[in-house]
Protein backbone atom coordinates (compact mmCIF):
# COMPACT_ATOMS: atom_id res chain seq x y z
CA UNK A 1 0.00 0.00 0.00
CA UNK A 2 2.95 2.37 0.41
CA UNK A 3 2.80 3.52 -3.20
CA UNK A 4 -0.66 4.93 -2.62
CA UNK A 5 0.08 6.64 0.68
CA UNK A 6 2.11 9.72 -0.43
CA UNK A 7 -1.08 11.19 -1.89
CA UNK A 8 -3.37 10.47 1.08
CA UNK A 9 -3.08 13.98 2.53
CA UNK A 10 -4.02 15.58 -0.78
CA UNK A 11 -7.83 15.22 -0.43
CA UNK A 12 -7.71 16.83 3.06
CA UNK A 13 -5.76 19.80 1.77
CA UNK A 14 -8.10 19.89 -1.22
CA UNK A 15 -11.14 20.09 1.12
CA UNK A 16 -9.78 23.08 3.03
CA UNK A 17 -8.88 24.78 -0.24
CA UNK A 18 -12.39 24.21 -1.59
CA UNK A 19 -14.01 25.87 1.45
CA UNK A 20 -11.67 28.85 1.28
CA UNK A 21 -12.10 29.12 -2.50
CA UNK A 22 -15.87 29.07 -2.18
CA UNK A 23 -15.87 31.87 0.36
CA UNK A 24 -13.61 33.99 -1.83
CA UNK A 25 -15.82 33.28 -4.85
CA UNK A 26 -18.88 34.52 -2.95
CA UNK A 27 -17.17 37.78 -2.10
CA UNK A 28 -15.94 38.35 -5.61
CA UNK A 29 -19.28 37.62 -7.23
CA UNK A 30 -21.21 39.91 -4.87
CA UNK A 31 -18.74 42.71 -5.54
CA UNK A 32 -18.74 42.14 -9.27
CA UNK A 33 -21.76 44.36 -9.92
CA UNK A 34 -25.07 44.12 -11.71
CA UNK A 35 -23.93 41.94 -14.59
CA UNK A 36 -23.40 38.89 -12.34
CA UNK A 37 -26.29 39.70 -10.08
CA UNK A 38 -28.68 39.07 -12.94
CA UNK A 39 -27.68 35.44 -13.22
CA UNK A 40 -26.38 34.49 -9.78
CA UNK A 41 -28.07 34.97 -6.41
CA UNK A 42 -26.79 34.51 -2.90
CA UNK A 43 -29.15 31.56 -2.53
CA UNK A 44 -27.69 29.79 -5.58
CA UNK A 45 -24.16 30.47 -4.38
CA UNK A 46 -25.01 29.06 -0.98
CA UNK A 47 -26.36 25.95 -2.66
CA UNK A 48 -23.12 25.53 -4.58
CA UNK A 49 -21.08 25.93 -1.41
CA UNK A 50 -23.23 23.26 0.29
CA UNK A 51 -22.59 20.93 -2.65
CA UNK A 52 -18.86 21.51 -2.36
CA UNK A 53 -19.02 20.80 1.38
CA UNK A 54 -20.81 17.51 0.75
CA UNK A 55 -18.23 16.51 -1.86
CA UNK A 56 -15.43 17.37 0.56
CA UNK A 57 -17.02 15.20 3.23
CA UNK A 58 -17.10 12.29 0.77
CA UNK A 59 -13.42 12.78 -0.05
CA UNK A 60 -12.51 12.88 3.63
CA UNK A 61 -14.40 9.63 4.17
CA UNK A 62 -12.42 7.98 1.37
CA UNK A 63 -9.17 9.24 2.92
CA UNK A 64 -10.09 7.70 6.28
CA UNK A 65 -10.82 4.44 4.47
CA UNK A 66 -7.40 4.50 2.79
CA UNK A 67 -5.70 5.26 6.11
CA UNK A 68 -7.50 2.34 7.71
CA UNK A 69 -6.28 0.05 4.92
CA UNK A 70 -2.72 1.33 5.39
CA UNK A 71 -2.88 0.67 9.12
CA UNK A 72 -4.17 -2.84 8.51
CA UNK A 73 -1.39 -3.50 6.01
CA UNK A 74 1.27 -2.19 8.42
CA UNK A 75 -0.01 -4.58 11.10
CA UNK A 76 0.62 -7.60 8.85
CA UNK A 77 3.22 -10.16 10.01
CA UNK A 78 6.20 -11.28 7.91
CA UNK A 79 7.58 -10.29 4.52
CA UNK A 80 6.34 -11.98 1.35
CA UNK A 81 8.92 -13.42 -1.04
CA UNK A 82 7.33 -11.50 -3.91
CA UNK A 83 6.00 -7.95 -3.60
CA UNK A 84 2.27 -7.47 -3.92
CA UNK A 85 1.27 -5.35 -6.87
CA UNK A 86 -0.67 -2.27 -5.78
CA UNK A 87 -3.30 -0.47 -7.80
CA UNK A 88 -5.72 2.37 -7.09
CA UNK A 89 -8.69 1.07 -5.09
CA UNK A 90 -12.22 1.24 -6.38
CA UNK A 91 -13.97 4.33 -4.95
CA UNK A 92 -17.29 2.68 -4.29
CA UNK A 93 -18.77 0.85 -1.34
CA UNK A 94 -17.00 -2.33 -2.38
CA UNK A 95 -13.63 -0.64 -2.89
CA UNK A 96 -11.96 -2.19 0.14
CA UNK A 97 -12.93 -5.72 -0.87
CA UNK A 98 -11.86 -5.16 -4.47
CA UNK A 99 -8.46 -3.88 -3.37
CA UNK A 100 -7.91 -6.80 -1.01
CA UNK A 101 -8.87 -9.25 -3.74
CA UNK A 102 -6.46 -7.60 -6.21
CA UNK A 103 -3.63 -7.66 -3.68
CA UNK A 104 -4.19 -11.33 -2.95
CA UNK A 105 -4.27 -12.40 -6.60
CA UNK A 106 -1.53 -10.26 -8.20
CA UNK A 107 2.22 -10.39 -7.59
CA UNK A 108 5.22 -8.62 -9.05
CA UNK A 109 8.75 -9.98 -9.15
CA UNK A 110 12.07 -8.76 -10.47
CA UNK A 111 15.69 -9.69 -10.98
CA UNK A 112 18.81 -7.98 -12.26
CA UNK A 113 22.54 -8.48 -12.59
CA UNK A 114 25.71 -6.52 -13.28
CA UNK A 115 28.95 -8.15 -14.41
CA UNK A 116 32.60 -7.15 -14.64
CA UNK A 117 34.94 -8.96 -17.05
CA UNK A 118 38.73 -8.56 -17.15
CA UNK A 119 40.42 -10.59 -19.95
CA UNK A 120 43.75 -11.99 -18.78
CA UNK A 121 45.43 -11.39 -22.16
CA UNK A 122 43.98 -7.88 -22.60
CA UNK A 123 43.29 -6.20 -19.26
CA UNK A 124 42.89 -2.86 -21.05
CA UNK A 125 39.67 -4.28 -22.52
CA UNK A 126 37.99 -4.85 -19.15
CA UNK A 127 34.30 -3.95 -19.16
CA UNK A 128 31.33 -3.58 -16.81
CA UNK A 129 27.85 -4.34 -18.12
CA UNK A 130 24.37 -4.03 -16.69
CA UNK A 131 23.51 -7.38 -18.20
CA UNK A 132 19.79 -7.26 -17.58
CA UNK A 133 16.99 -5.79 -15.51
CA UNK A 134 13.68 -7.65 -15.47
CA UNK A 135 10.20 -6.98 -14.11
CA UNK A 136 7.57 -9.74 -14.08
CA UNK A 137 3.87 -9.74 -13.30
CA UNK A 138 1.52 -12.59 -12.46
CA UNK A 139 -2.20 -12.31 -11.90
CA UNK A 140 -4.68 -15.01 -10.94
CA UNK A 141 -8.15 -14.43 -12.32
CA UNK A 142 -9.40 -17.35 -10.27
CA UNK A 143 -8.01 -20.54 -8.70
CA UNK A 144 -7.58 -22.15 -12.12
CA UNK A 145 -6.60 -19.30 -14.47
CA UNK A 146 -3.58 -17.01 -14.44
CA UNK A 147 -1.47 -14.80 -16.70
CA UNK A 148 2.29 -14.30 -16.64
CA UNK A 149 4.15 -11.37 -18.19
CA UNK A 150 7.86 -10.54 -18.08
CA UNK A 151 9.66 -7.51 -19.48
CA UNK A 152 13.44 -7.27 -19.83
CA UNK A 153 16.04 -4.61 -20.56
CA UNK A 154 19.55 -5.71 -21.51
CA UNK A 155 22.85 -3.79 -21.49
CA UNK A 156 21.49 -0.68 -19.75
CA UNK A 157 20.64 1.49 -22.80
CA UNK A 158 18.31 0.77 -25.71
CA UNK A 159 18.48 2.98 -28.80
CA UNK A 160 19.28 2.81 -32.52
CA UNK A 161 22.99 3.36 -31.79
CA UNK A 162 23.36 1.16 -28.68
CA UNK A 163 23.67 -2.58 -28.11
CA UNK A 164 20.86 -2.75 -25.55
CA UNK A 165 17.57 -4.53 -26.03
CA UNK A 166 14.08 -4.05 -24.65
CA UNK A 167 11.85 -7.07 -24.99
CA UNK A 168 8.83 -9.00 -23.82
CA UNK A 169 10.34 -12.22 -22.54
CA UNK A 170 7.09 -13.93 -21.55
CA UNK A 171 3.41 -13.23 -22.04
CA UNK A 172 1.01 -16.15 -21.62
CA UNK A 173 -2.15 -17.37 -19.96
CA UNK A 174 -2.73 -20.77 -18.34
CA UNK A 175 -5.78 -22.68 -17.20
CA UNK A 176 -5.71 -25.71 -14.92
CA UNK A 177 -8.50 -28.23 -15.30
CA UNK A 178 -9.99 -30.25 -12.46
CA UNK A 179 -8.04 -33.27 -13.63
CA UNK A 180 -4.78 -31.42 -12.88
CA UNK A 181 -4.03 -30.94 -16.57
CA UNK A 182 -2.73 -27.44 -17.43
CA UNK A 183 -2.99 -25.71 -20.79
CA UNK A 184 -1.26 -22.47 -21.75
CA UNK A 185 -1.11 -20.16 -24.76
CA UNK A 186 1.10 -17.21 -25.62
CA UNK A 187 4.81 -16.42 -25.60
CA UNK A 188 6.55 -18.78 -23.15
CA UNK A 189 9.95 -20.26 -22.35
CA UNK A 190 10.90 -23.67 -23.69
CA UNK A 191 11.39 -26.33 -20.95
CA UNK A 192 15.04 -27.09 -21.79
CA UNK A 193 18.03 -27.58 -19.50
CA UNK A 194 18.40 -25.84 -16.16
CA UNK A 195 18.55 -22.15 -17.06
CA UNK A 196 16.07 -21.48 -19.81
CA UNK A 197 13.10 -21.35 -17.45
CA UNK A 198 15.00 -20.48 -14.23
CA UNK A 199 17.77 -18.00 -15.01
CA UNK A 200 17.72 -15.50 -12.13
CA UNK A 201 21.28 -14.70 -10.94
CA UNK A 202 20.52 -16.36 -7.59
CA UNK A 203 19.61 -19.61 -9.39
CA UNK A 204 22.95 -20.45 -11.06
CA UNK A 205 26.67 -20.39 -10.34
CA UNK A 206 29.08 -18.11 -12.15
CA UNK A 207 28.92 -14.42 -13.01
CA UNK A 208 27.76 -15.29 -16.53
CA UNK A 209 25.50 -18.13 -17.66
CA UNK A 210 27.33 -21.25 -18.79
CA UNK A 211 28.26 -21.37 -22.47
CA UNK A 212 26.47 -24.63 -23.29
CA UNK A 213 23.12 -23.16 -22.28
CA UNK A 214 23.87 -19.94 -24.17
CA UNK A 215 25.20 -21.24 -27.50
CA UNK A 216 23.79 -24.77 -27.90
CA UNK A 217 20.50 -24.18 -26.03
CA UNK A 218 19.78 -20.52 -26.94
CA UNK A 219 18.85 -19.28 -23.47
CA UNK A 220 16.69 -17.27 -23.04
CA UNK A 221 14.61 -19.13 -25.63
CA UNK A 222 10.89 -18.57 -26.02
CA UNK A 223 8.29 -19.31 -28.67
CA UNK A 224 4.67 -18.43 -29.33
CA UNK A 225 2.30 -21.36 -29.18
CA UNK A 226 0.19 -23.78 -27.18
CA UNK A 227 1.38 -26.10 -24.42
CA UNK A 228 -0.13 -28.80 -22.22
CA UNK A 229 1.50 -30.08 -19.02
CA UNK A 230 0.85 -32.25 -16.00
CA UNK A 231 2.39 -34.27 -13.16
CA UNK A 232 1.86 -37.94 -12.39
CA UNK A 233 1.69 -39.66 -9.01
CA UNK A 234 5.11 -41.12 -9.80
CA UNK A 235 6.67 -37.62 -9.51
CA UNK A 236 7.05 -37.33 -13.28
CA UNK A 237 6.22 -33.94 -14.76
CA UNK A 238 5.68 -33.64 -18.49
CA UNK A 239 4.96 -30.99 -21.10
CA UNK A 240 4.20 -31.06 -24.83
CA UNK A 241 3.27 -28.32 -27.25
CA UNK A 242 3.07 -26.79 -30.71
CA UNK A 243 4.89 -23.51 -31.30
CA UNK A 244 6.62 -21.25 -33.77
CA UNK A 245 10.12 -22.34 -34.75
CA UNK A 246 13.34 -20.95 -36.17
CA UNK A 247 13.75 -19.21 -39.52
CA UNK A 248 16.86 -20.30 -41.43
CA UNK A 249 16.25 -17.69 -44.14
CA UNK A 250 17.44 -15.08 -41.57
CA UNK A 251 20.96 -16.56 -41.63
CA UNK A 252 23.50 -13.91 -42.65
CA UNK A 253 26.67 -15.50 -44.13
CA UNK A 254 28.42 -12.13 -43.92
CA UNK A 255 27.98 -11.93 -40.14
CA UNK A 256 29.82 -13.91 -37.46
CA UNK A 257 26.76 -14.05 -35.17
CA UNK A 258 26.12 -17.69 -36.03
CA UNK A 259 29.56 -18.62 -34.66
CA UNK A 260 29.90 -16.05 -31.86
CA UNK A 261 26.47 -16.47 -30.25
CA UNK A 262 25.47 -19.91 -31.56
CA UNK A 263 23.51 -20.95 -34.65
CA UNK A 264 20.06 -20.78 -33.08
CA UNK A 265 20.62 -17.31 -31.63
CA UNK A 266 21.09 -16.09 -35.22
CA UNK A 267 17.76 -17.44 -36.52
CA UNK A 268 15.29 -17.18 -33.63
CA UNK A 269 11.95 -15.36 -33.82
CA UNK A 270 11.25 -14.26 -30.20
CA UNK A 271 7.62 -13.45 -31.00
CA UNK A 272 8.52 -10.49 -33.24
CA UNK A 273 6.63 -11.19 -36.49
CA UNK A 274 7.96 -14.73 -36.10
CA UNK A 275 7.62 -16.82 -39.26
CA UNK A 276 4.87 -19.39 -38.78
CA UNK A 277 4.60 -21.17 -42.13
CA UNK A 278 6.34 -24.15 -40.51
CA UNK A 279 5.43 -24.86 -36.89
CA UNK A 280 7.48 -26.96 -34.47
CA UNK A 281 6.73 -29.40 -31.69
CA UNK A 282 8.39 -29.97 -28.34
CA UNK A 283 8.22 -32.33 -25.39
CA UNK A 284 9.89 -32.48 -21.97
CA UNK A 285 10.06 -34.90 -19.02
CA UNK A 286 11.43 -34.38 -15.51
CA UNK A 287 11.45 -36.98 -12.74
CA UNK A 288 11.87 -36.01 -9.07
CA UNK A 289 10.97 -39.28 -7.39
CA UNK A 290 14.10 -39.46 -5.23
CA UNK A 291 14.96 -36.85 -2.55
CA UNK A 292 17.29 -34.22 -4.03
CA UNK A 293 17.36 -35.81 -7.49
CA UNK A 294 16.13 -34.41 -10.80
CA UNK A 295 16.42 -36.34 -14.05
CA UNK A 296 15.17 -34.70 -17.23
CA UNK A 297 15.20 -34.56 -21.01
CA UNK A 298 13.62 -32.43 -23.71
CA UNK A 299 13.29 -32.44 -27.50
CA UNK A 300 12.31 -29.81 -30.08
CA UNK A 301 11.90 -30.32 -33.83
CA UNK A 302 10.49 -28.60 -36.89
CA UNK A 303 11.26 -27.42 -40.42
CA UNK A 304 13.18 -24.13 -40.46
CA UNK A 305 12.95 -23.11 -44.12
CA UNK A 306 9.55 -21.47 -43.47
CA UNK A 307 8.43 -22.16 -47.07
CA UNK A 308 10.61 -19.35 -48.41
CA UNK A 309 10.37 -19.22 -52.25
CA UNK A 310 13.65 -20.02 -54.00
CA UNK A 311 15.44 -20.65 -50.70
CA UNK A 312 18.06 -23.39 -50.89
CA UNK A 313 17.43 -24.42 -47.28
CA UNK A 314 13.66 -24.70 -47.48
CA UNK A 315 13.69 -28.44 -46.67
CA UNK A 316 16.02 -28.07 -43.69
CA UNK A 317 14.80 -29.42 -40.36
CA UNK A 318 16.07 -28.72 -36.85
CA UNK A 319 16.28 -31.40 -34.17
CA UNK A 320 17.50 -30.27 -30.74
CA UNK A 321 17.51 -32.36 -27.58
CA UNK A 322 19.06 -32.31 -24.14
CA UNK A 323 19.43 -34.59 -21.13
CA UNK A 324 20.21 -33.24 -17.67
CA UNK A 325 20.74 -34.39 -14.09
CA UNK A 326 20.90 -32.56 -10.76
CA UNK A 327 21.52 -34.08 -7.37
CA UNK A 328 21.67 -32.19 -4.09
CA UNK A 329 22.87 -34.20 -1.09
CA UNK A 330 24.86 -33.54 2.10
CA UNK A 331 25.70 -29.96 1.13
CA UNK A 332 26.68 -30.85 -2.45
CA UNK A 333 24.96 -29.53 -5.58
CA UNK A 334 25.96 -31.72 -8.54
CA UNK A 335 24.76 -31.07 -12.10
CA UNK A 336 25.40 -32.48 -15.56
CA UNK A 337 23.92 -31.59 -18.94
CA UNK A 338 24.40 -32.59 -22.56
CA UNK A 339 22.70 -30.96 -25.56
CA UNK A 340 22.88 -31.79 -29.26
CA UNK A 341 21.37 -30.11 -32.29
CA UNK A 342 21.29 -30.96 -36.00
CA UNK A 343 20.07 -29.06 -39.07
CA UNK A 344 19.43 -31.22 -42.12
CA UNK A 345 19.89 -30.35 -45.81
CA UNK A 346 22.46 -27.60 -45.28
CA UNK A 347 24.82 -28.53 -48.15
CA UNK A 348 23.09 -26.67 -50.97
CA UNK A 349 22.64 -23.55 -48.85
CA UNK A 350 26.27 -23.52 -47.68
CA UNK A 351 27.54 -24.05 -51.24
CA UNK A 352 25.50 -21.04 -52.30
CA UNK A 353 27.02 -18.97 -49.47
CA UNK A 354 30.55 -20.05 -50.45
CA UNK A 355 29.91 -18.97 -54.04
CA UNK A 356 28.50 -15.56 -53.19
CA UNK A 357 30.07 -14.40 -49.89
CA UNK A 358 33.80 -14.09 -49.15
CA UNK A 359 34.76 -15.75 -45.85
CA UNK A 360 31.14 -16.85 -45.41
CA UNK A 361 29.84 -18.02 -42.04
CA UNK A 362 28.25 -21.37 -42.92
CA UNK A 363 25.24 -23.08 -41.39
CA UNK A 364 26.44 -26.03 -39.27
CA UNK A 365 24.74 -29.39 -39.64
CA UNK A 366 25.78 -30.33 -36.08
CA UNK A 367 26.31 -28.41 -32.85
CA UNK A 368 26.69 -29.95 -29.40
CA UNK A 369 28.07 -29.51 -25.92
CA UNK A 370 27.89 -30.50 -22.27
CA UNK A 371 29.13 -29.63 -18.81
CA UNK A 372 29.78 -31.08 -15.36
CA UNK A 373 29.51 -28.90 -12.27
CA UNK A 374 30.00 -29.37 -8.54
CA UNK A 375 29.14 -26.79 -5.87
CA UNK A 376 29.34 -27.10 -2.12
CA UNK A 377 27.48 -25.22 0.64
CA UNK A 378 30.68 -24.45 2.50
CA UNK A 379 29.35 -22.07 5.11
CA UNK A 380 26.03 -20.53 6.02
CA UNK A 381 24.29 -18.69 8.84
CA UNK A 382 20.74 -17.45 9.18
CA UNK A 383 21.19 -15.10 6.20
CA UNK A 384 24.70 -15.40 4.76
CA UNK A 385 25.93 -18.38 2.72
CA UNK A 386 29.12 -19.13 0.78
CA UNK A 387 29.03 -21.65 -2.07
CA UNK A 388 32.24 -22.37 -4.04
CA UNK A 389 31.91 -24.28 -7.33
CA UNK A 390 33.90 -25.84 -10.16
CA UNK A 391 32.58 -26.37 -13.70
CA UNK A 392 33.98 -28.00 -16.84
CA UNK A 393 32.38 -27.33 -20.23
CA UNK A 394 33.10 -28.73 -23.67
CA UNK A 395 31.11 -27.50 -26.66
CA UNK A 396 31.24 -26.74 -30.38
CA UNK A 397 28.60 -24.63 -32.11
CA UNK A 398 29.80 -25.72 -35.58
CA UNK A 399 30.92 -29.33 -35.20
CA UNK A 400 30.09 -30.42 -38.79
CA UNK A 401 28.91 -29.00 -42.13
CA UNK A 402 27.06 -31.89 -43.71
CA UNK A 403 29.04 -33.54 -46.51
CA UNK A 404 31.20 -30.46 -47.10
CA UNK A 405 34.87 -30.80 -46.28
CA UNK A 406 37.51 -28.32 -45.19
CA UNK A 407 38.84 -28.05 -48.74
CA UNK A 408 35.50 -26.56 -49.77
CA UNK A 409 35.58 -24.00 -46.99
CA UNK A 410 33.76 -25.86 -44.21
CA UNK A 411 36.58 -25.88 -41.69
CA UNK A 412 35.57 -27.42 -38.36
CA UNK A 413 37.18 -25.70 -35.38
CA UNK A 414 38.21 -27.63 -32.24
CA UNK A 415 35.89 -27.81 -29.24
CA UNK A 416 36.03 -25.11 -26.60
CA UNK A 417 37.19 -26.62 -23.30
CA UNK A 418 36.51 -24.29 -20.41
CA UNK A 419 37.19 -24.58 -16.67
CA UNK A 420 35.42 -22.17 -14.32
CA UNK A 421 36.31 -21.86 -10.63
CA UNK A 422 34.38 -19.45 -8.46
CA UNK A 423 32.08 -18.79 -5.54
CA UNK A 424 28.73 -17.22 -4.73
CA UNK A 425 28.24 -15.20 -1.54
CA UNK A 426 24.60 -14.84 -0.57
CA UNK A 427 24.18 -11.93 1.84
CA UNK A 428 20.48 -12.76 2.08
CA UNK A 429 18.19 -15.13 0.21
CA UNK A 430 17.68 -12.68 -2.67
CA UNK A 431 21.07 -10.95 -3.08
CA UNK A 432 24.27 -12.58 -4.31
CA UNK A 433 27.85 -11.46 -4.97
CA UNK A 434 29.83 -13.62 -7.40
CA UNK A 435 33.44 -14.13 -8.45
CA UNK A 436 34.99 -16.63 -10.85
CA UNK A 437 37.96 -17.22 -13.09
CA UNK A 438 37.58 -18.91 -16.46
CA UNK A 439 40.36 -20.84 -18.19
CA UNK A 440 39.76 -21.77 -21.83
CA UNK A 441 42.14 -24.59 -22.72
CA UNK A 442 41.47 -24.20 -26.45
CA UNK A 443 41.46 -20.41 -26.84
CA UNK A 444 43.43 -18.84 -24.00
CA UNK A 445 42.61 -15.30 -25.16
CA UNK A 446 39.16 -15.97 -23.65
CA UNK A 447 40.62 -16.45 -20.15
CA UNK A 448 39.51 -13.90 -17.59
CA UNK A 449 38.36 -12.79 -14.16
CA UNK A 450 34.68 -12.05 -13.59
CA UNK A 451 32.91 -10.24 -10.77
CA UNK A 452 29.18 -9.77 -10.39
CA UNK A 453 26.23 -8.82 -8.24
CA UNK A 454 22.62 -9.86 -8.68
CA UNK A 455 19.26 -9.89 -6.95
CA UNK A 456 15.88 -11.54 -7.34
CA UNK A 457 12.58 -11.36 -5.52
Amino acid sequence: MNRLMPGVGAPLRCGRALRLGAAVAVGLLVAAGPVHAETLTLESLAAKVDALERRNAELEAKVRELEALRTAAAAGVGQPSRATVEAPPALDAGGRGALAELAASTTVSSYGEIGYNRPSQAPDQATVDVQRAVIALQHRFDEATKMVGEWEWEHAVTSSSDQGESEVEQLWVEHEFKSGLRAKAGLFLMPFGFLNQNHEPTAYFGVFRNQVERTIIPTTWREVGLGVSGTTEAALSWEVGLTTGFNLSKWDPGSTEGRDAGPLQAIHGEGQFAAASNLSGYGALNWRGWPGLQLGAAVFTGKVGQQTPGFAGDDSRLLLWDAHLRYTVAGWDLTALYARGTISHTDALDEQFLATTPSATLVPSLFRGGFLQAAYHLWHSDRIALDPFLRYEQYNDAAAFGSLVAAEGALVQPDDRVWTLGASLFVTSGVVFKVDYQRNQTYNFKDGLNLGVGYSF
